[in-house]
């Protein structure tokens, strides 16, 4: 028996997981709202290539929903487990790529902002991409999780299958990186003192 989607909507994820195990179509629906944008935010950080990052997102969820009637409720959270499945494939696709110069591929454009002001803003992201590319991959996906997605450390120690420690020392790296890679752009990228 299907649920009201308003009732679903308010439930876990992990509870949707498992109803959709059981046939229920729009617990699916959910899912995929609620989880496509982040797996898709997360593959862009680290493949900077919208399309691949799109394919990602895409194969990450399929295999979610794959893993459902195996899903063995409050063991693990879904967002855990699906940052795991994204991080795992973006590191094989950049393995596959590696040496080949990614395509910058510009943010969606905001209308409520003046034209200057979308251009500082694509001239900060598009700095900030550059800077995080140049991170060693483990660097890059600790500091994109912690503070780009806003993950916690212990919640990213299990993604990456690290310990808290690590994780913080990764962060900790990667932020001292990207600091001294954009520490000569400030004032270009409009960043002043004062």
């Amino acid at each position: 028996m299907t649920m009201p989607y308003d009732q679903q909507d308010e439930m876990p994820d992990d509870a949707l997981l498992v109803l959709y195990a059981n046939g229920d179509g729009a617990a699916a629906r959910i899912l995929t709202l609620r989880l496509t944008p982040r797996a898709f935010a997360q593959a862009f950080r680290m493949l900077s290539d919208r399309a691949e990052a799109e394919d990602v997102a895409q194969e990450a969820m399929i295999r979610l929903f794959k893993q459902a009637p195996e899903w063995r409720q409050g063991e693990a959270k879904v967002t855990t487990w699906l940052y795991r499945v994204v991080s795992n494939l973006c590191t094989d696709r950049l393995r596959k790529t590696r040496g080949v110069a990614l395509d910058a591929v510009p943010e969606p454009e905001d209308e409520a902002k003046s034209a200057a002001q979308q251009m500082q803003d694509q001239a900060r992201n598009d700095a900030l991409q550059h800077a995080l590319n140049t991170l060693p991959e483990r660097q890059r996906m600790a500091v994109v999780l912690r503070h780009i997605e806003g993950l916690g450390n212990p919640e990213i120690a299990d993604i990456m299958e690290i310990s808290v420690e690590a994780v913080e020392s990764l962060t900790s790296r990667g932020k001292r990186t990207l600091a001294k890679a954009l520490a000569s752009q400030r004032e270009a990228l409009g960043y002043t003192d004062g």
